[in-house]
């Protein structure tokens, strides 16, 4: 059920989803490998690094009322429990930055492919 819920999210991303997805992409040549609206057991993932065990979500004005909080720590829990770092962009944040800037939230230096 997820994976086909996913793949659906797949084929509509939000613009605020794109542009931090045309980044990531870009990210690739150096050796970094994002999927997008991935299934981790329950959840889906905007974006996720398997190999960095990295998880990027893009939150928009939504998240700043208390019960979606409350899911999105829960969220973040979870998903540090399962091994993953999580990386939030809030509220139209994603839709700046370099290249160099994805990287250096991300938190991992330039590497070759």
């Amino acid at each position: 059920m997820a994976n086909a819920y996913a793949r659906a999210l797949r084929k509509n991303l939000t613009p605020q989803e794109s542009k931090p997805w045309v980044k990531l992409r870009a990210l690739k040549p150096l050796g970094f490998h994002f999927r997008r609206q991935a299934p981790i057991k329950h959840i889906i993932v905007d974006f996720v690094s398997f190999r960095e065990c990295q998880v990027i979500e893009v939150d928009g004005g939504q998240h700043n009322f208390d019960e979606a909080a409350r899911r999105d720590e829960a969220r973040d829990a979870f998903l540090r429990g399962e091994g993953f770092r999580a990386l939030e962009f809030r509220g139209g944040s994603e839709s700046g930055g370099s290249d160099g800037d994805y990287r250096d939230r991300i938190g991992h230096p330039t590497r070759p492919a």
